[in-house]
């Protein structure tokens, strides 16, 4: 019997696999260890191969699709409604050869490994900056239990703690003093971490003709426009500009029933640091670029009638859109708001 479909659960150490004939009749139900996936792929036949989208799923897509294969991803919450009993591994393995199949599920896009690179560095870099705010955070508490307040902010930090420490007559007990300036030496060294992952992300940027192109809209910087292109790779998989918007949970939850619509707030699926992201730079424009949103009337009648927020999370629905339009179409931005081809 020929092997049409395959559904693997991805693990660390053992694989379960699941794969099923032209018929869906059961052909083979396996577990293999980490060393024998390559090796019983390399021998099967081209076929359907599904998995979830979950740690090292695209490393294994890119592999088996090396091997000739079609694979495809999937989100787990897709997964989970087709496990017929109690969840293992081989129950798992079973449902995902299940969904693979069917003809309205969505599928997640294989990140290259160039973007899977981009992304590493944008989580290492959020992954400093709270530390440091965590860091920063925690010497203001010292301090403040000693009648010693510092104003919110890193720069207010690396500003006044040489003067803190310098101070012989503000009665810190000389243990303190020394573990001020140890944990801000360590403040220090996070700060430059993060300067020093910007500079990288930077450097991507300029060799991205994509990444250049975004950070042409007022809200979507250097930072931003890396993550969207490195996390969206082909903009054509989403039909339109409101389907990416929705993948970044950017659009109202509905909660309606009997043929009357209930719009909620923002459903926040999908990624949370590309959402916020967007949200945080349509802050930021609405907050010191307002010359450049002057064309943006609709912006300004929402601003009139609506709390800033809401202002800035309908920008950041539309930058998402704009952007979408941007990449599929592989068009410019100009600055009255009006996409153009290359080009013109």
């Amino acid at each position: 019997m020929k092997v049409t479909t395959v559904g693997v659960d991805l693990a660390k150490a053992v694989f379960a696999v699941h794969g099923v004939d032209g018929r869906g009749k059961v052909v083979f139900r396996k577990a293999l260890k980490r060393a024998q996936v390559l090796t019983f792929f390399a021998n099967l036949a081209p076929c359907l191969i599904g998995m979830e989208a979950c740690g090292s799923a695209h490393h294994w897509a890119r592999q088996l699709t090396v091997l000739g294969h079609t694979v495809r991803l999937m989100a787990p919450q897709f997964v989970k409604p087709y496990v017929k009993t109690n969840k293992n591994d081989a129950a798992d393995a079973e449902a995902i050869c299940e969904v693979v199949t069917r003809p309205n599920m969505r599928f997640v896009p294989i990140k290259t490994a160039e973007s899977q690179a981009v992304l590493a560095l944008h989580r290492a870099r959020q992954g400093f900056v709270k530390a440091r705010t965590a860091q920063g955070n925690q010497i203001r508490g010292l301090l403040s239990e000693f009648g010693l307040v510092i104003p919110q902010g890193i720069a207010s930090i690396t500003k006044q703690i040489p003067r803190i420490l310098e101070d012989a007559e503000n009665g810190l007990p000389d243990t303190l003093r020394a573990l001020i300036a140890r944990l801000a030496a360590h403040l220090q060294e996070l700060d430059r971490q993060v300067h020093e992952l910007e500079a990288q992300i930077q450097a991507w940027h300029r060799q991205s003709a994509d990444s250049q192109r975004l950070s042409a809209i007022p809200g979507i910087g250097p930072i931003t426009a890396t993550a969207l292109v490195a996390s969206i790779g082909d903009a054509k998989v989403f039909a339109n500009g409101r389907q990416l918007a929705a993948w970044l949970g950017l659009v109202p939850r509905q909660h309606s029933s009997g043929g009357k619509p209930t719009l909620l707030g923002i459903s926040k699926r999908g990624d949370v640091y590309l959402r916020t992201l967007l949200i945080h730079g349509a802050r930021a424009a609405i907050r010191v670029s307002a010359d450049r949103l002057a064309h943006e009337a609709w912006l300004k009648r929402l601003l009139d009638r609506r709390h800033k927020n809401v202002a800035a999370v309908a920008l950041a629905h539309k930058n998402a859109r704009m952007a979408w339009a941007l990449l599929a179409r592989g068009q410019d931005y100009r600055p009255d708001g009006r996409p153009v081809p290359l080009a013109a």
